[in-house]
Order: structure tokens, then C-alpha cells, then sequence
């Protein structure tokens, strides 16, 4: 009997073991998801970040461009004069 006890205490505790390690896998499986994650979301930021610098310098190019074409049809305005 107390072999008995012995193997069944000894598999329980292999058992709560076994979860423990499982569980241990699965905390560090969701920090390296959380980590990618958060990866993700930084380049993704860094990209809109571009693009929206990007976007506002093309808009002050084309700006300045029409006050530079604007300026030149005033000039060949009073020159036509």
C-alpha cells in the first residue's frame, strides 16, 4: 500500500510538473507574442510617420511651386505691357 501511495504521489506530482512547464511555455510563448507585437506597432507608427512627413513636404513643394508660377505670370504680365 504504501508503494502504491508512493507511485501515485510521485505521478501527481510529475502531473502538476508537466502543467507547470506547460504553463512556463505558454507565459513565455505570450511575451514573445506581446514582444512582436509591439514591434509591429512601432514600425507601423515609424511608417505612418514617414509617409506623413512626406506627404506635408510634397505639399509645401507644390505650394511653393505656385507661388514661384504665380510670380512668374505677374512678371511676364507686366512685361507683355
Amino acid at each position: 500500500m504504501k508503494k502504491l501511495t508512493f507511485v501515485l504521489a510521485a505521478a501527481g506530482l510529475m502531473t502538476l510538473a508537466a502543467c507547470g512547464q506547460q504553463q512556463s511555455e505558454n507565459v513565455e510563448n505570450a511575451a514573445e507574442n506581446v514582444e512582436a507585437a509591439v514591434e509591429n506597432l512601432t514600425e507601423n507608427v515609424e511608417v505612418a510617420t514617414d509617409n506623413a512627413v512626406d506627404a506635408a513636404a510634397n505639399t509645401l513643394d507644390n505650394a511653393a511651386a505656385a507661388v514661384d508660377n504665380a510670380a512668374d505670370a505677374a512678371g511676364n504680365a507686366v512685361e507683355a505691357k
